[in-house]
């Protein structure tokens, strides 16, 4: 979607799945990949504040145009999946990324 070209850069060494604010903001860890289904504004800031690397947004998610600029201009890698949370947390599981 966004910042793909970005994604050979980065090392993601955890991943994160949540919906509500305040549990990324309590439990997520630097470095993580954020999973979400939120999709405003607050998502980019909130993605800063946890020093997460890369959002990933379920359920076939797209953000608006304005969430999309401001993650270019901070460069936050932006990715989609019509995958459901628990679904896309559990393959990357698979896959070997453990929780932050």
């Amino acid at each position: 979607m966004l910042g793909t070209e970005m994604l050979d850069e980065i090392e993601v060494n955890s991943g994160f799945g949540c919906d509500l604010i305040s549990d990324s903001l309590c439990f997520a860890r630097p470095g993580c990949l954020l999973l979400t289904g939120l999709t405003n504004s607050q998502i980019i800031r909130i993605c800063e504040m946890i020093e997460a690397l890369a959002i990933v947004f379920v359920r076939g998610k797209i953000p608006s145009p304005e969430v999309i600029a401001q993650a270019k201009k901070r460069g936050i890698p932006l990715l989609s999946t019509r995958l459901f949370l628990f679904e896309g947390c559990g393959k990357l599981y698979q896959a070997g990324l453990r929780s932050s």
